[in-house]
């Protein structure tokens, strides 16, 4: 597998990158928030966008709209999230959402998220990915 000259992280296929960016762009913000909440939990999504289980359960259901910031971080982790499907399965990609990560300096992805580190996050599912 090629390495990036910079960071010696394996590079992931093209195609998959890219792939996991047009879809995540293609979809509904609500979709994104009902995805996500199946795969991860509306509590674990909620601690991504700094709200409560309730909040993310009245955007799925359309009764509210998430603020922009909400919004970015939605899209983020669900790019993530299509990557990671790519290779693994829901229950693999929640553990790998939840648990410490050593890209990360042993932060959780979820942590990360919520600290808006999306382009750290991505590099450490690519990394996993290409099964580093």
């Amino acid at each position: 597998m090629p390495l990036t000259p910079t960071n010696s992280i394996p590079v992931v296929n093209g195609q998959a990158r890219t792939r996991a960016h047009n879809d995540s762009i293609q979809i509904s913000t609500q979709d994104v928030a009902s995805e996500l909440a199946r795969v991860l939990g509306r509590q674990l999504l909620g601690i991504i966008v700094d709200k409560g289980a309730r909040t993310v359960q009245r955007w799925i259901a359309g009764e509210h709209s998430p603020s922009t910031d909400d919004e970015k971080r939605l899209r983020n982790s669900y790019q993530v999230y299509l990557l990671l499907a790519t290779v693994e399965g829901d229950y693999t990609i929640r553990a790998w959402f939840m648990g410490m990560n050593p890209q990360l300096q042993d932060e959780s992805p979820v942590e990360a998220l919520a600290s808006d580190k999306a382009p750290e996050v991505m590099a450490a599912a690519r990394a996993f990915v290409a099964g580093g």
